[in-house]
């Protein structure tokens, strides 16, 4: 298990260049963050759970052990998180019929 943060870039955000924290679990992720000191409600799990960090936020996840990965590798790592999530998903239900 582990916690991820991509490459900042401009989306043109008040706070500036932002960047993406994730991790291979919402605990995980969750866990980490209340270490970093982020809010609960800054949360985002539509899509692809995550919290969206400032330049400051980066450096302090990095510090605390994030990965960083460039725009490829977090797109890989999502894949594979969003696949693992469905695989889950599904044998949940196939007990259930």
């Amino acid at each position: 298990m582990a916690v991820y943060v991509d490459r900042l870039r401009d989306y043109g955000w008040r706070h500036g260049p932002s960047c993406h924290l994730i991790a291979d679990s919402v605990s995980e992720l969750m866990e980490f963050a209340a270490r970093m000191g982020l809010r609960p409600e800054w949360f985002q799990p539509k899509s692809s759970p995550h919290f969206d960090l400032t330049e400051e936020g980066r450096e302090i996840a990095v510090r605390l052990g994030a990965v960083e990965l460039n725009q490829r590798q977090m797109a890989q790592k999502l894949r594979t998180i969003r696949q693992e999530r469905i695989t889950i998903t599904l044998s949940a239900g196939a007990g259930t019929e």
